[in-house]
């Protein structure tokens, strides 16, 4: 058996493994690595390399960034102004926008780097709408290959393109000359994905989706029965609790008014062993009408932060709800509201049992009891790692969906804004950029080492390293030089329009299970001499080549991207193709009928 017929059973053996989707995809991908190098196809190190290849480290960087802005509430607020903007399950209406989105990033970052960006948003955003999120995450990737052909820095294979073109003596394509195809592509892939999409797409996702907590403070203030009775009072200078101890303050000429804590203004932790200064605030507990007679009479003011929404509950200070499990050390122990933690930097604002409020006469915890904690995020994630409690919901969760722009936001901001320019200008090679951003944001402390490990969606990465051999075999061998030239000689003959639909049909399944930036280069160097055999404009045939190497929606190995949104959708491998059929279509009547039209032949 000759190497090209060797490097052709075991890609249509991976091929067809793929689509019975009975093994896991790593191992799979494993297997075929493994088999190119039993085969004497591959070397070993061949085999292997693509673990260490740059465009994996690039990929494994942008999931920290995209980590990173998710923790930081950059993925909350992008959230609420989609949705506010998309309005409520209103579908269509956010597939638009994400599209559009991800198509316009794509143009000035890599596909992998705008898909990672708006991933999370999307779940989020489809988790709030009530819709699956394979809806929405396979529209992302692909709207991402049509805005790769929107300007020069949308892809590598527009580089190489253009570059095809200079190095003939004939003058490269412009900066945005792409955009005169590109925008085409991607009107019609929001098109396809518009009218076809929902029938064509899974209505329901495999994986498991995130629990929305975009209210979750109010759903908290009212089971605990805490709804207009929680208010936080900034301390004026001309008050008379100014100087006064905190076990010293008596609001019992106000009604009901307790005080839960005083509160740094700074930090926002208990105020314990001093004296209470100006600008100190009070978190207390009553009715509205008796607040105001208190913040009136002691020159107190609600702070501003709590206006539209709970005091307790901002982007300082958040609240959390736990559970007291069978044998903890806590059951039998007095609880009472306002009692703070030893260190004293939570604060316990409700005890129930069995739903109601505990008899405070008998404050003694038992098993099942629940507690409502309020404190800032940072003691939050710190003290409710404990043995004696059972958290219900993690506040590292919550904050990331509820609270908008939290502490580190305008870190993470400025790190992806960094890395977008410097992907553009090509100051660094992507993965250097990538890496650079993934360690500013661990040294500016905005995600920890442990919490970037745990970023990485590493059955992708993985998958890419372990899918690039096959790339190397099929060039080296010389099974896809055989492929193009059968090809070519077939059907050159039958004119220009024959031969650019020819080109789309090699470079398009080329492009299924290999890098578009690999095909691109294979390709090159053929579609160049046919123009020139046929006497015909090179840039025509070229850019329908740069066209199709973006078709690639049949399969989820075809690009990183469709890779990415493989394990958050849910998809299975056969779920590509019945969507990517139409809008292949769409990129060939682009390809091969309307781009002689732009550049004629």
């Amino acid at each position: 058996m000759t190497e090209i017929q060797s490097t052709g059973l075991i890609i249509f053996a991976t091929i067809a493994l793929f689509a019975w989707n009975r093994l896991p995809v790593i191992a799979v991908a494993f297997v075929a690595a493994l088999s190119l190098w039993a085969a004497d196809l591959v070397s070993l190190e061949q085999a292997f390399a693509g673990f260490g290849d740059r465009a994996v480290l690039f990929i494994a960087s942008l999931f920290v960034v995209s980590a990173a802005l998710e923790r930081t509430g950059v993925t909350a607020w992008a959230g609420q102004v989609l949705m506010a903007r998309a309005g409520e399950n209103n579908r269509d209406r956010l597939l638009l926008i994400l599209m559009i989105a991800v198509g316009s990033l794509t143009s000035l970052v890599s596909g992998s780097g705008a898909v990672a960006a708006l991933m999370p948003v999307a779940v989020l955003a489809a988790v709030r709408v009530g819709h699956s999120p394979a809806q929405l995450l396979m529209p992302l990737a692909f709207s991402a290959h049509a805005g790769a052909n929107l300007l020069l820095t949308g892809a590598p294979k527009n580089f190489l393109v253009s570059e095809a073109l200079e190095e003939a003596g004939l003058g490269g394509f412009a900066f945005a000359e792409f955009s005169l195809v590109g925008v085409p592509l991607l009107a019609g892939t929001v098109l396809i994905i518009l009218l076809l999409g929902k029938r064509l797409l899974p209505g329901h996702s495999g994986a498991r989706l995130p629990a929305d907590f975009s209210r979750h403070a109010q759903t908290l203030v009212e089971h605990y029965g805490l709804s207009d009775g929680l208010f936080r009072l900034r301390v004026r200078k001309s008050s008379q609790l100014v100087g006064l101890s905190p076990d010293d303050i008596d609001l019992g000429g106000f009604g009901d008014l307790q005080v839960m804590a005083v509160q740094a203004s700074a930090s926002g932790l208990p105020v314990r062993g001093r004296a209470i200064t100006s600008e100190d605030y009070l978190l207390v507990r009553g009715a509205a009408q008796s607040v105001a007679e208190a913040a009136s009479h002691l020159h107190l003011a609600v702070r501003e932060d709590a206006e539209g929404g709970n005091p307790a509950f901002n982007r300082r200070s958040g609240l959390a709800e736990v559970m007291i499990p069978p044998r903890s050390g806590l059951i039998g122990q007095p609880m009472y509201p306002g009692v703070a933690t030893e260190d004293g930097d939570l604060i316990v604002l409700a005890v129930q049992r069995r739903g109601e409020e505990i008899d405070y006469t008998k404050p003694e915890l038992k098993a099942g009891d629940t507690i409502l904690l309020e404190g800032s995020w940072e003691a939050l994630d710190r003290r409710l790692d404990d043995p004696d409690v059972l958290v219900v919901d993690s506040p590292d969760l919550v904050r990331r969906q509820a609270v908008p722009m939290g502490p580190g936001a305008g870190i993470a901001v400025a790190t992806l804004l960094g890395l977008v320019v410097v992907l553009v200008v090509n100051i660094v090679p992507p993965a250097v950029a990538g890496l650079l951003s993934a360690c500013i944001l661990i040294g500016a402390g905005v995600v920890t080492v442990e919490q970037s490990y745990r970023a990485v969606h590493w059955t992708t990465v993985i998958l890419v390293g372990a899918m690039m051999p096959i790339s190397t075999a099929m060039i080296e061998s010389g099974t896809a030089e055989f492929v193009a030239d059968e090809l070519v000689s077939a059907i050159g003959s039958a004119g220009p329009t024959a031969l650019l639909g020819g080109l789309f049909l090699l470079t398009a399944s080329l492009g299924q299970i290999m890098s578009n930036t690999a095909t691109t280069m294979l390709v090159i160097p053929i579609a160049m001499a046919a123009a020139a055999g046929m006497h015909i404009a090179p840039q025509p045939v070229l850019m329908s080549l740069c066209i199709a190497s973006s078709a690639s929606f049949m399969t989820p190995i075809a690009t990183t991207t469709n890779m990415m949104v493989m394990g958050p959708g849910g998809y299975k491998f056969g779920d590509y193709w019945k969507l990517g059929t139409p809008l292949m279509a769409w990129y060939f009547v682009v390809a091969v009928f309307i781009v002689p039209l732009i550049w004629p032949l």
